[in-house]
């Protein structure tokens, strides 16, 4: 299938793009994602990897061992999933993760499901957002996303080229979508533009294959540092300042500190790089 006409054919009502499978699958199973029809891209994205673009069919387990990838992206895929789901999740399929809100997860009628509650902000939100929680408290999951942000690379699609950080979008009452990928959209390329020197750090449950509680990715260019943020928003977060601005939920106040210590973590990595 050429690329036009993979575009068009996920156009359709019920039909959904599968790669890797490892998001797309469980959807299907917990009744989140409906299809009719599932569409093999595999042949068209792109899968290669190089010093300054990576095709978005890359699998992190490919990423998480190149030398042409900047330390703090290889890092952020090594700690992403277990092995089985580095070696099948692709690039492109980490980036439009959907959220690991156990509301949203259990299908509650929760705004992003077009209801009118956010139920975790009076429920349970030990692992919820901490900044732009107003709306939905949910914390994006993609150590993967949080680092490019820092990279400040740039998407190439099927229709157009975009930094990373506008991929995304914080959800309001007239929208609730989280990216800005249009219908029949299809992430193809990556643009990494170099750096002197990136890290990446991560505050888990457990010691491997779980989620963020908070990810801090930094990265620095001549005098000029990058720092971005998983799982302390529904969107990756570009940090600007020190998390003065955070508005924590009461049962998740400890991850502002979290974050601000592994953002210090983060600033003296680089700057004995």
């Amino acid at each position: 299938m050429e690329l036009r006409q993979a575009s068009s054919a996920t156009e359709l009502d019920g039909a959904t793009p599968v790669h890797g499978g490892t998001e797309v699958v469980p959807l299907l199973r917990a009744g989140l994602l409906s299809a009719d029809t599932l569409i093999d891209i595999r042949p068209i994205v792109p899968r290669g990897i190089s010093r300054e673009r990576i095709g978005a069919g890359a699998t992190l387990a490919e990423l998480e061992c190149d030398p042409q990838v900047p330390a703090a992206l290889r890092e952020a895929c090594r700690l992403a999933a277990s092995p089985q789901l580095r070696n099948m999740g692709s690039l492109a399929g980490n980036l439009l993760q959907a959220t690991r809100c156990w509301y949203w997860r259990l299908n509650w009628p929760c705004r992003l499901h077009g209801g009118d509650e956010c139920f975790a902000q009076e429920g349970e939100h030990r692992e919820h957002a901490i900044v732009a929680n107003d709306f939905c408290a949910s914390g994006h999951p993609s150590d993967v996303a949080a680092t490019l942000v820092a990279l400040d690379a740039v998407l190439h699609t099927s229709t157009r080229t975009l930094p990373v950080a506008e991929l995304y979008r914080l959800p309001t009452e007239d929208n609730r979508a989280t990216t800005t990928l249009e219908p029949g959209e299809l992430i193809l390329e990556v643009e990494v533009p170099p750096c002197d020197a990136s890290v990446y750090l991560k505050a888990m449950d457990r010691k491997r294959w779980a989620f963020p509680l908070v990810g801090v990715a930094a990265a620095r260019s001549g005098d000029s540092t990058r720092i971005a943020l998983a799982g302390v928003a529904p969107v990756p977060w570009l940090l600007d300042g020190e998390l003065d601005d955070a508005t924590p939920l009461p049962g998740n106040a400890y991850k502002v500190e979290l974050a601000q210590a592994l953002v210090r973590r983060a600033k003296t990595a680089l700057a004995s790089a």
